[in-house]
């Protein structure tokens, strides 16, 4: 009888826990907006379990819907993740003050932190979101556990050059970059690669997976403000390389060998003093192209790092 009744118990305790649980989940991926110190909205949403991770999308001008829905979210089991658009991307708001600075940007995820009431966080960054992370780990670096750098560019520069060589390559054109004319010498290679159907080729070799990014992003609002205004503005031209040798926490540094929208060997310009590198086969998508290894290299990291 006793049996009975502890068994009858524990079973109630059990749906109580569950329910708890499942209600819990239900709260954090409820997508909400937080709004900045200097009043503009921004897109959030919250979801799995673990430590907080925000991550910082690419682009300039993208979302985190892409990343977060071509496998990104298979980083929940061990990970709270935070995902956000960016002011003047994807379903937030354009800046309440016009403002796009790098500084402005990084502002962004600290009111982002202090709303979510966490002391420490991972920050994670792909693309071009590495200059605004890598901005943030230099300025708020108390406030993070690890940096966790995905195809990641540091120095745009460099980056446009290794997508002209390989424009060139795959085209047979003879691009040059002359007097420091980065951006018009890639236009060209980009008129090159489209006349030819091969524009994918920068984010990666199988156009299928190029095609389920693109119907991600179809759904993506039209753009409000950033993309428009990001290349007017000299400072996001800087080589932000040079603040890694100062950035103490923690770096993981995933890196795809085909990645030639950053540049295979752009990684090689980071000096961070204490970062770890995930080479990856793959290219600028290897999150989604080759996830079991981008998702172990991750838990890895964060595992060693507690």
């Amino acid at each position: 009888m006793i049996t009975k009744y502890l068994s009858a118990v524990l079973i109630v305790l059990a749906q109580l826990f569950l329910a708890q649980t499942i209600s819990k989940k239900a709260e954090t991926t409820t997508p909400f907006f937080t709004e900045t110190s200097d009043g503009t909205k921004l897109f959030t949403k919250v979801s799995g379990t673990g430590d907080l991770c925000i991550y910082v999308h690419g682009g300039p001008g993208m979302w985190s819907d892409s990343f977060e829905n071509l496998k990104g979210n298979r980083l929940e089991t061990h990970l709270k993740m935070v995902y956000y658009d960016q002011r003047g991307s994807g379903r937030s708001g354009a800046s309440a003050t016009n403002d796009y600075s790098v500084n402005r940007m990084v502002e962004d995820i600290e009111d982002i932190r202090k709303k979510l009431g966490a002391d420490k966080v991972y920050l994670m960054a792909h693309s071009f979101g590495g200059i605004i992370a890598t901005s943030y780990a230099a300025k708020y670096g108390s406030h993070l556990k690890g940096l966790i750098l995905v195809s990641s560019t540091l120095y745009l520069n460099d980056s446009v050059m290794s997508q002209v060589l390989y424009a060139n390559q795959l085209t047979g054109s003879k691009i040059e970059i002359k007097d420091g004319q980065y951006m018009p010498a890639l236009g060209e290679a980009m008129g090159k690669l489209n006349d030819k159907g091969l524009m994918y080729k920068l984010l990666s070799d199988s156009k299928v997976n190029m095609d389920t990014l693109n119907k991600i992003d179809e759904k993506r609002p039209e753009e409000n403000g950033f993309r428009n205004n990001v290349w007017n503005i000299s400072e996001y031209y800087g080589d932000f390389t040079k603040l890694t040798p100062g950035i103490k926490v923690p770096v993981l540094v995933v890196t795809g060998t085909q990645d030639h929208a950053v540049g295979p060997e752009h990684y090689k310009l980071f000096k961070f003093p204490n970062q770890r590198v995930a080479k990856i086969n793959g290219g600028h998508l290897l999150y989604y192209e080759n996830n079991e290894e981008f998702v172990k290299s991750v838990f890895s990291f964060i595992e060693k790092e507690r």
